[in-house]
């Protein structure tokens, strides 16, 4: 454990304590969803650290401290966390969310972080979505990025495939997240839409958001009218 805090990691120091080998979150029986989550949730930025140390209306601290003191913080200060420290957390979860796989079987990660960030630490939902004319919103926690095979799509970055995806299903963001936790598209071992995608380091969402003005792109003026 290592409960003194610690930054996230940035720049050439994130490049010092992250590369080489055992670095990163030791996986072990069907780890690496919960390990890629809190990997990029916590290593290198500090928007979710909220989760961390404020105590929430359903918080539950003992959750709280094994994950700031087990994971995070060995993670930032010495770039790596062993398995049996997520074991510790997927057992508690195990605990609270009354499922037992939590231990042993590979879930999908909204469901990790919509257990973890909603039931356990009781934190407001992230995302404000919409679909078309319609006025219902939907709250979550993450965006999963579903769509077609694009042909011309063959190593895509994020922000094509969150647009492509905004796209095909009529989505608008209703108001700008605080954080906004995207989860690729992916098929299981045997498939996979994509061999690789590139990280786009800033995302652009200025066409994503719902009653935003925005400029037409013949005149310049302000748009009043979209086309798909």
């Amino acid at each position: 454990q290592v409960p003194d805090s610690f930054p996230p990691l940035r720049n050439e120091t994130a490049v010092h304590v992250l590369r080489g080998r055992m670095k990163g979150i030791q996986g072990h029986c069907n780890s690496c969803y919960m390990d890629a989550a809190l990997f990029s949730l916590f290593s290198c930025t500090s928007v979710l650290d909220s989760m961390l140390f404020k105590p929430f209306p359903l918080c539950d601290r003992n959750v709280q401290s094994i994950l700031r003191d087990e994971i995070v913080n060995p993670l930032r200060k010495t770039g790596f966390v062993r398995a049996r420290s997520v074991m510790h957390l997927r057992e508690q979860l195990t605990e609270k969310g009354r499922c037992s796989s939590f231990t042993n079987a590979e879930k999908d990660p909204e469901e990790f972080l919509n257990l973890i960030m909603q039931q356990i630490l009781g934190i407001e939902p992230l995302l404000k979505l919409q679909s078309g004319s319609q006025e219902e919103q939907q709250d979550c926690y993450c965006y999963q990025i579903f769509m077609d095979k694009q042909e011309d799509l063959v190593v895509p970055d994020v922000q094509q495939l969150v647009e492509h995806s905004f796209l095909t299903y009529d989505l608008k963001l209703v108001e700008i997240p605080s954080c906004f936790i995207i989860q690729m598209p992916r098929f299981g071992k045997e498939y996979k839409m994509f061999s690789k995608i590139i990280p786009s380091l800033e995302l652009d969402i200025t066409d994503l958001l719902l009653d935003s003005p925005r400029e037409c792109c013949v005149c310049g003026d302000v748009a009043t009218l979209e086309c798909s």
